[in-house]
């Protein structure tokens, strides 16, 4: 078995409204003149230690525990998993 650090990211969906992001880019970034900026999305990261035989069991087990546990609405959240090995 080997140790892995699989990020988990989780933003909304294309189309799907973004408060903080928004806020971000209208009340700091605009604010403070940098106009060349045009959008933000924000997003959220999880960062699981886990022990397993490979990258992709580890971004499998990562998965199913997120999908099992809802941490995250697949209606309006796309989700993206990466291992690394520490």
């Amino acid at each position: 078995m080997q140790l892995f650090e699989v990020q988990v990211i989780i933003e909304n969906k294309a189309g799907m409204n973004d408060p903080e992001g928004e806020t971000i880019l209208n009340d700091l970034v605009l604010k403070g003149g940098t106009g060349q900026v045009k959008k933000i999305r924000s997003a959220k990261m999880l960062k699981f230690n886990i022990e397993s035989d490979t990258k992709e069991s580890a971004e499998n087990t990562v998965q199913k525990i997120c999908n099992d546990l809802r941490i995250y609405n697949p209606m309006v959240s796309r989700v993206s998993f990466s291992a690394k090995p520490l």
